[in-house]
């Protein structure tokens, strides 16, 4: 039933042209989704999703001021005044936790099981980023955030030894991509967020299952089939962008796009923001392959297709992606 209700307030919020339906869907999504966060009584998910409503809340409370401020020179979004308009824009980036709003953010994630994590990671995003997306305009503002979630997003993993954090500030970083994709296209930024989810739901289905909460544990997944962990550790240089994986078609898509228009310095700050993320799932995929534990290893059976279809998916995904568009 709650699942249903958040599913319908992201829909009341997307396909709203009153500010006060948006409003009300966004609201109805919160409202839905925190007792879908303490479901399943995680250990820390009660902490969480206070943490979570708070600044929901307060995110909320800024945007229906941004509304009030210009009420009587405006009836629906796009009619909204610069400082109110920026106001809203910032109260949609604290919602799905874009730099300098992220503070919340790693911290409810940890916070939650691996399947909300997803949620939170994926359809949480939906309804903000469509409604920036209503609103975007090329302008400093928004080049800020996109750098500022990308080089946050990067510098904040180096450090951190929760798989969880990793997969959090990793989201916060493809946020900076995706802004960056509707500077200049305001749908292809749909791809991106399709396949990001696609890499994220294969890493977050085997974290899950195997209980993988931090580097350690990572250490002893799949010790007995070498073969299958090497190819689950090619989702983290597909998270990363590198060819010939699924996740290099969409950067390259927004590279080629940013440069064909003639932007070099945002396109060059990101390829150098990215091979920080590149550096340290690199070294986790080395330290996992390489460091023998001591601790009981993690028996799989050979027998599980569904893991190994999910990474040859990834593996052939850019393949496949690149035929269907050069077809339509």
């Amino acid at each position: 039933m709650f699942m249903i209700l958040m599913f319908l307030g992201t829909i009341i919020s997307i396909s709203s042209y009153s500010w006060i339906n948006i409003w009300i869907g966004l609201e109805l999504n919160l409202l839905a989704f925190i007792p879908v966060m303490n479901y399943d009584n995680f250990k820390y998910s009660s902490e969480s999703s206070l943490k979570y409503f708070l600044v929901q809340v307060s995110a909320s409370t800024i945007i229906l001021f941004s509304f009030i401020n210009s009420f009587f020179s405006f009836y629906n979004i796009e009619n909204l005044d610069s400082i109110s308009m920026n106001l809203f824009n910032s109260a949609i980036f604290m919602k799905m936790g874009a730099a300098p709003f992220h503070f919340w953010y790693p911290e409810v994630i940890e916070g939650l099981s691996w399947i909300n994590a997803l949620i939170l990671m994926t359809w949480q995003k939906i309804a903000p980023m469509i409604l920036i997306m209503y609103n975007f305009k090329m302008n400093l503002f928004f080049i800020l955030f996109i750098l500022m979630s990308m080089m946050i997003g990067s510098l904040k993993t180096w450090n951190q030894t929760s798989m969880k954090k990793i997969l959090a500030l990793s989201s916060i970083n493809h946020i900076g991509w995706m802004l960056g994709m509707m500077m200049l296209n305001q749908s292809l930024w749909l791809i991106y967020f399709i396949i990001y989810s696609l890499i994220s739901f294969n890493m977050i289905f085997i974290f899950n299952k195997f209980k993988i909460y931090n580097i350690k544990n990572l250490f002893n997944l799949m010790n007995n089939n070498k073969s299958m962990k090497f190819f689950f550790f090619l989702n983290f240089l597909s998270l990363g962008g590198i060819p010939p994986f699924l996740g290099f078609l969409p950067k390259w898509l927004i590279l080629k796009t940013l440069i064909e228009n003639e932007f070099i310095f945002i396109p060059m700050m990101m390829i150098f923001i990215t091979l920080i993320c590149l550096y340290i799932y690199i070294r986790l995929m080395i330290q996992s392959m390489l460091i023998k534990m001591n601790e009981k290893k993690m028996i799989i059976s050979n027998k599980i297709y569904y893991v190994n279809f999910l990474n040859w998916l990834n593996i052939t995904g850019l393949i496949i992606f690149t035929l269907i568009l050069n077809i339509y």
